[in-house]
């Protein structure tokens, strides 16, 4: 496979709001009721739950877009890993398919995330339509066959048709060996990064980190040769 092909991407959300208490009252009647499955006795309200908000696209918004290409320069490989981060998430999702639409518009171009297909895929797709902006190609698969749908899923490669387990990205770049950097925040955090200390930089370079993780166990899967240090660019945010 010509691995220039392939886009791999990771994506970074929040709640839409700061606190429950900003949101509309008809958000709060829906999220109370969305969250009554996630109260317990250490979060008996919808507020206190707020926060997982970010994992659904009806309450959240993306913040940050991350995705890496490798392609071959002056006869060497290098992923160059390119951002888009935004509080504008309308100016994001318009700078993200333009993208796609100019570069990633082809039947052989390939999406690539850790459990891309049920969260970062349809996330975005669903983020772009409340927005009204219209889905590229490689996004808009309602109606084609599953062999049309040209999406990656690392995590759906590791499982091997068993579906009873979810692995996360950090564990397989553990199994493979990888490093995986320590002075990352926790992906649980991203909110608090966001919300409280308004560092949207930080939660760029978190994002990046994931992206080139992501590249490195799908070579590693593969069983292509990693990158090296050298073979990888990234923004530096």
């Amino acid at each position: 496979m010509d691995l220039s092909k392939i886009l791999f991407l990771d994506i970074e959300t929040v709640s839409q709001h700061k606190t429950f208490e900003e949101a509309s009252q008809d958000s709060q009647t829906l999220w109370s009721d969305k969250a009554r499955f996630m109260i317990n006795e250490e979060n008996p309200t919808p507020e206190s739950v707020y926060g997982r908000a970010a994992i659904y696209a009806e309450f959240g918004k993306i913040v940050c877009i991350s995705c890496g290409i490798i392609s071959m320069r002056d006869g060497e490989r290098q992923l160059r890993v390119k951002s888009f981060a935004s509080h504008d998430e309308v100016a994001l999702l318009n700078d993200f398919a333009g993208l796609l639409n100019t570069y990633f518009n082809r039947p052989d171009h390939l999406l690539c995330g850790h459990n891309g297909k049920e969260f970062d895929f349809p996330y975005i797709a669903r983020r772009m339509l409340i927005h009204g902006i219209m889905l590229p190609s490689i996004l808009d698969i309602a109606g084609k066959k599953p062999w049309e749908v040209n999406h990656l899923d690392t995590m759906q490669m590791w499982k091997f048709g068993d579906y009873k387990s979810y692995t996360s990205l950090k564990l397989l770049a553990h199994v493979f060996g990888l490093p995986t950097p320590k002075d990352d925040i926790d992906g649980s955090q991203v909110g608090a990064v966001y919300w409280q200390e308004n560092d949207l930089n930080r939660i760029v370079r978190y994002c990046e980190k994931d992206v080139v993780t992501l590249a490195q166990v799908y070579l590693k899967m593969k069983q292509i040769p990693v990158l090296t240090d050298t073979e990888i660019v990234t923004s530096g945010a």
